[in-house]
């Protein structure tokens, strides 16, 4: 909380996480279908940039993983790295689904 600020930022900031998580996972997905490692990076590398504030450490260490393996890796490796870390990506946005719902506050 000394990094966020009070509470309403807490919550702001989980609303940006969570429709940022809703629009880049499948965003990433669709880029790495068809190849584009250079447009998934890009969305790769915001996803680290609030994961250490959001993320328990294993997940942390994946994304870093997986952003640094998008800046020389071959699209399907990257694919596949990123298929595997997705569901806790995916698990993240439900929790901080269920956290704006239990305080309220709109998804939109």
């Amino acid at each position: 909380m000394e990094f966020i600020g009070d509470e309403a930022g807490f919550l702001s900031l989980l609303k940006t996480l969570h429709k940022t998580l809703s629009t880049d996972i499948p965003l990433i997905t669709e880029l790495l279908s068809k190849d584009d490692v250079n447009g998934a990076n890009r969305l790769l590398h915001q996803v680290k940039g609030f994961a250490p504030v959001f993320c328990v450490d294993a997940l942390v260490e994946r994304v870093v993983t997986v952003e640094a393996l998008s800046k020389h890796a071959d699209a399907p490796e990257v694919r596949n790295a990123f298929s595997l870390m997705a569901p806790q990506l995916e698990q993240l946005r439900s929790e901080v689904a269920a956290h704006l719902a239990a305080h309220q506050m709109g998804l939109d």
